[in-house]
């Protein structure tokens, strides 16, 4: 039997509960490739697997230990079961991490993150903060000519980013964005895109060295989204509001909506904080205001980022690099919250 080095969360609590144990390498069952895993970036979710979430995470269950978890995975193919035609062996991957039954009329018509079996690879499944993942052939893209392992690894933020400020933002040249949360890695992917489609780009950050680095970045100011911070939205746009708030926190929404001008777009993707804000509704719909949910990019988004990251056109942002033994070192600087970008461990 052949064996890997993976990162084994064995039980809840601090990172001492993760070990680089001996594992056996997945078996390949039909239409599957054995992926090298080269790089794979942390998430919130992959803290949340070992410490337990802020709030239940609907509509998933707790996790069952031991576990290996990991989403944003990027790598090379391996091995590939017989009758897959692509990708081959030696061929550079990343993996599309939303699993879903493909014949509902949500998948039929690309929204795979609509299937009512929507889960998610690496947090429902064993993941890759291993040597090796089996993961179905449908389920990767070709990593673009020029991008490396841990860049494609960060891209994996992107769709979520692109589904709140394209899709369900619906941005425009010329509009008012904020960004809360900034220094995260769909925050400050938010602001590569906003800015990617000429709006002017507000952040929000919980420390002044994320703001600093929002508005290096290129947004043209930030706030420290603990405060009361609609009245400066309102001063920061001569009291017109923004078009469209990315909040991935939850108990920001009451100061979110009231950041809103007439017509403006809150945009969900999380609720990292709360995940029952109170609110008054009539500031909603008194000011023509939408809630949206986006919690994924499709696939088709998916690709777009990826193309346009190859392309240099949108630019991940890395925080820092661990090697696979290092792993509790990541997961301790994921939960000091200083990191700006993607926490990236390679293999």
């Amino acid at each position: 039997m052949r064996t890997m080095n993976a990162a084994v969360v064995h039980r809840r609590g601090d990172p001492e509960v993760i070990s680089v144990d001996r594992v056996p390498v997945p078996d390949l069952h039909p239409g599957e490739v054995l992926v090298r895993v080269r790089a794979c970036a942390l998430n919130r979710m992959d803290v949340w697997a070992r410490t337990g979430p802020p709030q239940p995470v609907f509509p998933w269950k707790e996790p069952a230990y031991p576990l290996i978890t990991g989403t944003s995975i990027a790598g090379e193919a391996d091995a590939v079961a017989s009758g897959t035609s692509w990708p081959r062996p030696g061929d550079r991957v990343v993996v599309f991490s939303a699993l879903s039954c493909g014949r509902c009329e949500y998948c039929l018509r690309g929204e795979q993150t609509m299937c009512p079996e929507y889960h998610i690879f690496g947090e429902h499944t064993q993941g890759g903060f291993a040597e090796y993942v089996a993961v179905s052939a449908a389920n990767l893209e070709p990593i673009p000519p020029g991008t490396d392992f841990a860049m494609a690894a960060a891209a994996t933020s992107y769709p979520t980013a692109w589904r709140c400020v394209v899709t369900q933002g619906e941005v425009r040249p010329g509009d008012d964005v904020l960004v809360l949360a900034a220094g995260g890695g769909v925050g400050a992917a938010a602001i590569d895109i906003a800015l990617h489609a000429g709006a002017r780009v507000l952040a929000g950050a919980s420390t002044e060295e994320k703001r600093r680095r929002a508005v290096a970045m290129g947004a043209v100011a930030a706030v420290d989204h603990a405060t009361p911070f609609s009245a400066w939205v309102l001063e920061q746009t001569g009291g017109r509001g923004v078009d469209i708030v990315v909040d991935s926190l939850g108990a920001t929404w009451p100061e979110s909506i009231r950041s809103l001008a007439r017509g403006g777009r809150l945009v969900v993707c999380g609720a990292t904080l709360d995940n029952k804000p109170v609110f008054d509704i009539r500031e909603l719909y008194q000011r023509h205001r939408s809630i949206r949910g986006a919690p994924m990019g499709n696939r088709s988004e998916f690709r777009r980022v990826l193309k346009l990251i190859g392309e240099g056109r949108l630019h991940p942002t890395i925080d820092s690099v661990f090697p696979l033994d290092r792993i509790r070192d990541a997961h301790r600087r994921a939960e000091t919250r200083e990191s700006f970008g993607k926490i990236i461990v390679v293999v």
